[in-house]
């Protein structure tokens, strides 16, 4: 015990540097000999100490140094390249091109987006492989663990290290490197500032207008059950029933088209007692015998809604819990939602069935881009 923990008092003391280079493998296997001597129950095998440092092509052949010097310039030059080709393919080649591999399809864009900056990561990958394996300095270290705060001769000597190792990447020396690594790093972020682009449109008040706010309901358009598209007749509904519906026109669209139409034009129907409901002069002439119609859609985030509690005439958004007073204009009374649901205008055609009064307008969230209603709203304001 006595003679362990002389070696190990040795060792807290570091005696010099610990981080050895190859060229005193004897020195390490020394100590480590003697503590495998000391402790055979943990070491029964002797330590065989470090093979014998062999050096590189690279090391001794000036050729081959120069050859791997331009393998790794070239990795890097490439990058660029593929970066602008990257921006060229997002904003040139039309989006309906595809490509066809036997039994598979790929669209063409999508396939030159994934060639052109997949490659360029992996260049950027193979030449800083390339330039460690072949070009920077070569030697073995050894670092034996320590406690956690670094002495202050460790901390001058991670700074010395730190300006050795910038003299052993050679970016003095072979300048090549370091230019067309730093053209690389630039123009990586080619790709991704590009694609940006693809989060949409700003959204404006006149976009809006035009795509998120914008519904196919026109005067005229018959409320129709959802999935089904039965038309929906005023004298089938029940008091206190809700039915989810969309316009009949939707039924002609097909593709991204309806998908986008569905989402924005789909709507509640509820019907109340009318002596129960407030209904502001403004909206009298919005509802049949107690019908109402409401955006499905939460002004909070776009969420669909349906769940509708018959006594409180309240309906409420599962995802955020924002709730709507259906009885009262759609007015916000709890949750994080902004605005009150928008109202369709309705009447009933010569048959008897629920038609659109006028357009519709339904905002998608977050709460509708505009102010806080349950601070401001008037009586009959959409």
């Amino acid at each position: 015990m006595t003679e362990d923990h002389s070696i190990e008092g040795d060792y807290e003391r570091g005696e010099g540097d610990h981080r050895i280079g190859h060229g005193d493998h004897s020195i390490v296997s020394d100590h480590t000999a003697e503590i495998t001597k000391l402790d055979e129950v943990h070491y029964p095998v002797p330590d065989p100490g470090h093979p014998e440092h062999l050096p590189r092509l690279t090391d001794v052949d000036v050729k081959a140094a120069d050859r791997a010097t331009r393998q790794v310039a070239t990795f890097f030059g490439l990058v660029p390249v593929l970066a602008i080709a990257f921006a060229v393919v997002y904003f040139a080649m039309p989006g309906d091109m595809y490509f066809d591999f036997g039994p598979l399809r790929a669209n063409a864009r999508n396939l030159g987006l994934g060639v052109s900056f997949g490659l360029a990561l992996l260049f950027i990958g193979m030449g800083a492989v390339q330039w460690g394996r072949t070009l920077m300095d070569d030697h073995e270290m050894v670092d034996y663990r320590h406690g956690a705060a670094s002495a202050d001769e460790d901390k001058q000597y991670l700074i010395t290290e730190l300006q050795k190792t910038a003299d052993e990447a050679q970016l003095t020396r072979r300048k090549v490197i370091g230019r067309s690594l730093i053209g690389a790093l630039a123009t990586i972020f080619l790709p991704m500032l590009v694609g940006l682009a693809d989060l949409g449109p700003w959204p404006t008040k006149k976009k809006r207008a035009e795509t998120i706010e914008a519904t196919i309901w026109k005067e005229g358009i018959r409320l129709v059950h959802d999935v089904t598209y039965e038309p929906i007749k005023a004298t089938d509904i029940e008091i206190g029933q809700l039915v989810n519906a969309e316009p009949e026109n939707l039924k002609d669209l097909e593709g991204t088209a309806f998908l986008v139409e569905k989402a924005k034009a789909a709507i509640i129907i509820v019907r109340m007692n009318p002596n129960t409901i407030k209904i502001p002069d403004s909206r009298k002439d919005w509802q049949v015998g107690g019908i109402l119609c409401y955006s499905k859609i939460c002004t909070h985030v776009g969420c669909p809604i349906s769940l509708w509690e018959q006594q409180t005439h309240h309906l409420l958004c599962p995802c955020h819990q924002s709730t709507f007073d259906l009885s009262d204009s759609g007015i916000v009374v709890f949750g994080p939602a902004a605005r009150a649901l928008p109202q369709l205008p309705i009447t009933t055609d010569a048959d008897g069935y629920l038609v659109a009064r006028s357009g519709f307008t339904v905002p998608t969230g977050p709460s509708f881009f505009e102010r806080d209603s349950r601070h401001d709203f008037k009586r009959g304001d959409n």
